[in-house]
């Protein structure tokens, strides 16, 4: 089986890219992607790994667009990492998230809260040099090591969430642009997760058909908090829209223990075959 889509520290993830491969390895994937939000910064380490693993490890990445009103995130598959146009590209997204977040701790201190950015970044990994990216989790962490809040979850259900008291909209991409950076780059976009957007009661034919004109190639059918229902659901509609599948466990480390690297939450498993379509996509440089 195979796993395309993981997260390591250069994201909210807790594991080192390095740590991720021989993980992957230890489990007998057949193949593991690295797709940190808005960052090719891990892959060179993780990719080095390759003659230390009999897993294939693939290049990724993670971004965030705007559709119909709410975040939609979107994986770019087997892109290539050393495209220093889609480097740049992602650098902007950093830039704009760190505005985010520059605004999301003054509506935190506007709330009450006692909280500056040096607290945030203190729970980013401590290795100087690395350009380590500061996302929500941060926040949440920080936020319960302030005693602000109980525990982490309590914190983006209380202030995060979108929408939440604290919440702050970041200057996101058009789907069709994250498709055409993608593309680009050499890559595969895929739709990730559609079953978490608008909380998994969103009805998707007609959503994902405007998405795959958009330039989308594929969607995440398989992921590792699916229920059985949703993950059929996603894959009869790849297949009536003529788009790739894809699947992952969205893996974070102790970020979200419950996931597992390759399983999920315990019962996922995504076959070999959807990476043959995918490369097939990335071949033929198909374009609806």
């Amino acid at each position: 089986m195979i796993d395309l889509h993981c997260h390591s520290l250069y994201s909210d993830g807790t594991d080192t890219p390095e740590a991720l491969a021989r993980m992957g390895d230890g489990i007998g994937l057949s193949a593991l992607a690295l797709t940190d939000h808005d960052t090719l910064e891990g892959l060179p380490a993780f990719l080095a790994m390759q003659p230390q693993v009999k897993t294939r490890l693939l290049a990724g990445t993670e971004v965030s667009c705007r559709f119909l009103g709410r975040s939609l995130h979107v994986l770019g598959l087997l892109v290539n990492h050393e495209d220093t146009r889609f480097a740049e590209r992602l650098a902007e997204l950093r830039t704009r998230r760190d505005d985010r977040n520059r605004r999301m701790i003054a509506k935190l201190q506007e709330l009450g809260c006692r909280i500056e950015m040096a607290d945030v970044e203190a729970e980013a990994p401590d290795q100087p040099g690395r350009a380590y990216l500061i996302s929500r989790v941060h926040f949440a962490k920080a936020l319960a090591s302030k005693g602000i809040v109980n525990h982490p979850q309590q914190a983006f259900e209380s202030l995060l969430c979108d929408g939440g008291r604290a919440w702050v909209p970041m200057d996101e991409l058009e789907p069709a642009t994250a498709a055409r950076w993608i593309r680009e780059a050499g890559g595969v976009p895929v739709v990730a997760h559609p079953g978490r957007f608008a909380g998994g009661a969103f009805v998707w034919d007609e959503a994902m058909k405007e998405l795959r004109d958009l330039g989308m190639e594929g969607l995440e059918a398989y992921y590792g908090e699916y229920a059985e229902a949703q993950q059929k659901s996603f894959k009869a509609l790849a297949a009536k829209l003529g788009m790739a599948m894809s699947g992952g466990s969205d893996y974070h480390g102790r970020n979200k223990p419950a996931i597992r690297l390759g399983r999920g939450r315990g019962s996922l498993h995504v076959p070999d075959e959807l990476l043959e379509g995918l490369e097939q996509r990335r071949r033929e440089g198909t374009w609806h």
